[in-house]
């Protein structure tokens, strides 16, 4: 197979030859699909504002929409796809709130920080002002919406999670429309604005890409466990307008996505080693510094280089290196202590038991929520809610 049996590539991209050859009908999917948004919430949006409202409403109040586009996008997000098991959605949320501390770290440390080796993903964020200069609210703004996905009953139609993700797709085709209009998107360089691969790349960020980091860190999820949890992002994907030729279904399908998202990627600017700097500076350590019973003077120099350490452990050196993540030590004493995290772990499981530390966890998991929006003054919970931001 040949770039010639696929769509045109952007010209940013690289190794799109190697990327058909290795991956085959994926790679041609992948490299197609940076030509494509979502078709269904991008009909809404272009229809005008009338639609849009038609589909909060719905949100909200659960009214039926009579404007065509917005009918289509509620029909296909409130129907269940057949292979959808919804117990399994309990069942995953449970697992990953167990782990909320651990999640969350990783998130920060190594799934973000994975997706910011590729800037053509971040240009969105960077044209609409979000990128590197709010760590902490686009952080606890995610944390919003996973903590609604992440709930025993969270993804129902019409509950919290539903919604929450469905707002999520609105604000991504409100991007798209923005951005259009502005001008300043280079298509041949990058496709379009938030395309389908990208997209699907995300849903590995909050899946494989954070389970295989805390396994790094000591936790040692069942077999049965795991494939809960990428059931649940598939559903995600579902509602979130990922084609379902690139929603992944399985750790491979993941791992897959992950490797044509680097492969393909032209390799980190100083837009993302900057992200990476905020990110860390000005959030992830400051987090954990205030964990640490210490004097900020030494907590947060030590805080700063416990996170470069586990990121230089999430990424690999290669990696780490491209970002300008700092070396040192800790990167050694993560991997030390990584053993012993997961013993204290299982007696921790054995001795309490698994459904009691759950039910302990979603009230801790959402304390700790609303400390860090009363700490950042946030009143929000997503983007769109924020007057004169992209989506509103």
């Amino acid at each position: 197979m040949s770039i010639g049996a696929a769509a045109k590539v952007p010209t940013d991209l690289l190794k799109a030859e190697e990327a058909l050859a290795r991956y085959g009908e994926l790679g041609e999917r992948w490299l197609a699909g940076m030509w494509q948004g979502d078709p269904l919430a991008d009909a809404v949006v272009a229809d005008g504002r009338a639609a849009a409202r038609e589909v909060r409403a719905y949100l909200a109040d659960g009214v039926e929409p009579t404007n065509e586009t917005a009918a289509a996008l509620i029909a296909q997000v409130g129907a269940d796809p057949l292979w959808l098991e919804r117990d399994r959605l309990d069942r995953a949320a449970d697992v990953l709130v167990r782990y909320s501390a651990q999640w969350g770290l990783v998130l920060g440390a190594a799934s973000l920080l994975r997706g910011a080796i590729n800037p053509i993903a971040a240009k969105p964020l960077l044209l609409t002002g979000r990128y590197g200069t709010q760590p902490a609210v686009r952080s606890i703004e995610v944390g919003e919406w996973l903590s609604k996905v992440v709930a025993r009953g969270g993804m129902q139609v019409g509950a919290d999670g539903f919604r929450h993700t469905v707002r999520v797709r609105m604000i991504h085709a409100h991007v798209r429309q923005h951005i259009e209009a502005s001008g300043t998107w280079d298509h041949r360089a990058w496709g379009v604005p938030i395309p389908q691969p990208y997209m699907a790349f995300t849903l590995a960020e909050f899946g494989h890409i954070s389970l295989a980091a805390m396994a790094q860190i000591g936790v040692r999820l069942t077999p049965g466990e795991l494939d809960d949890i990428y059931h649940l992002w598939r559903y995600v994907g579902h509602l979130i307008g990922v084609d379902d030729r690139l929603n992944p279904l399985h750790e491979v399908d993941h791992q897959r996505i992950e490797e044509l998202y680097r492969l393909t990627s032209p390799g980190p600017d100083q837009y993302s080693r900057d992200f990476v700097r905020a990110l860390t500076e000005g959030y992830l350590a400051p987090e954990l510094a205030n964990l640490v019973p210490l004097p900020q003077v030494i907590g947060r120099p030590l805080a700063s280089n416990l996170m470069y350490g586990m990121s230089r452990v999430f990424l690999g050196d290669d990696a780490a290196d491209s970002l300008d993540i700092p070396d040192g030590v800790a990167k050694h004493v993560i991997r030390v202590a990584a053993p012993g995290l997961m013993l204290l772990d299982q007696l921790r499981l054995r001795v309490l038991g698994r459904q009691r530390i759950t039910e302990a966890a979603y009230p801790i998991r959402d304390r700790e929520l609303a400390r860090l929006k009363a700490q950042h003054a946030i009143e929000h919970d997503l983007v769109d809610a924020v007057p004169g931001a992209v989506g509103h």
